[in-house]
């Protein structure tokens, strides 16, 4: 008597049911919600309201430029902050050594998380570009710089979530995740044109620094999508430069890709 081999479940549709159960579980938890989704649009309203100047004769408002490069923060919290203290917290609390013994891979996993991320990181951005449209008259994009915030999104989101993964490695304790992920998050902010605006009141070696990263190009990106030509000229190279921020978000994609497969451990013992 022969016995039917049972077939297991794909990875994509492990993944695609990992997704399902990490958005459940993040959305009974009323107080991440709340602050994940708050704190970013609370920043935002603070910077738009209290620095409303106008840039010269562009008819661009500072707090409509906070609008746009705003967008790029409320992506790196979530990504990188979100994933980085998950993966921290599955480790510790023993759910990645359980998932260990199930048919989940780590592309799997990864695979769940990153759907996590993504809704989240559009809720996000769909709050933010609401606030600057609504509060702040940001300009409404036309199709064409849609199409180029659908690329510049998902490669940001992408590019933050692998380096999120890989830097829990480092991550001793689920508590400490916050302030250790958070210190890189705040710091790329004010060299990156983020929370300074215009970029080229920072030092050049300090701008120099921050176009290793992708922040600065992530916030640029984002200002080009939603404000007029005209504001390229407060930009460090007076130039959008849309080739070279894909290419730039395109190598961290990889490089953050590289480190999950290094680094990524089912249980502290594996290290």
């Amino acid at each position: 008597m022969t016995t039917a081999a049972v077939a297991l479940p794909s990875t994509v549709s492990n993944g695609l049911s990992r997704g399902w159960v990490e958005t459940l579980q993040f959305l009974r938890d009323r107080t991440a919600v709340i602050f994940t989704f708050a704190f970013p649009a609370m920043l935002l309203l603070l910077f738009g309201t209290i620095f409303g100047d106008s840039y010269d004769d562009t008819g661009v408002s500072a707090s409509q430029v906070y609008s746009a490069s705003m967008i790029a923060y409320g992506i790196l919290s979530t990504a990188f902050v979100t994933m980085g203290s998950g993966v921290a917290l599955d480790r510790e609390d023993g759910t990645l050594k359980r998932l260990h013994g199930t048919p989940i891979t780590p592309t799997a996993y990864v695979m769940g998380k990153l759907i996590l991320v993504l809704i989240l990181s559009v809720a996000e951005a769909a709050i933010l570009i609401l606030v600057g449209i609504l509060i702040f008259d940001m300009p409404v994009p036309d199709a064409a710089h849609w199409l180029t915030f659908a690329w510049l999104f998902l490669l940001s989101t992408f590019a933050c979530t692998a380096c999120g993964i890989a830097v829990s490695a480092i991550v001793k304790h689920a508590r400490t995740a916050g302030a250790i992920l958070n210190v890189p998050v705040v710091a790329l902010q004010f060299i990156s044109g983020v929370f300074i605006h215009p970029i080229t009141q920072l030092p050049s070696w300090l701008i120099t620094v921050a176009s290793l990263f992708p922040v600065k190009w992530m916030s640029q990106g984002f200002r080009y999508v939603f404000l007029p030509d005209s504001m390229k000229q407060y930009e460090a190279a007076s130039q959008w430069e849309l080739g070279r921020t894909a290419l730039v978000l395109g190598a961290w994609c990889v490089i953050g890709l590289v480190l999950c497969l290094v680094t990524f451990r089912w249980t502290e013992k594996d290290r």
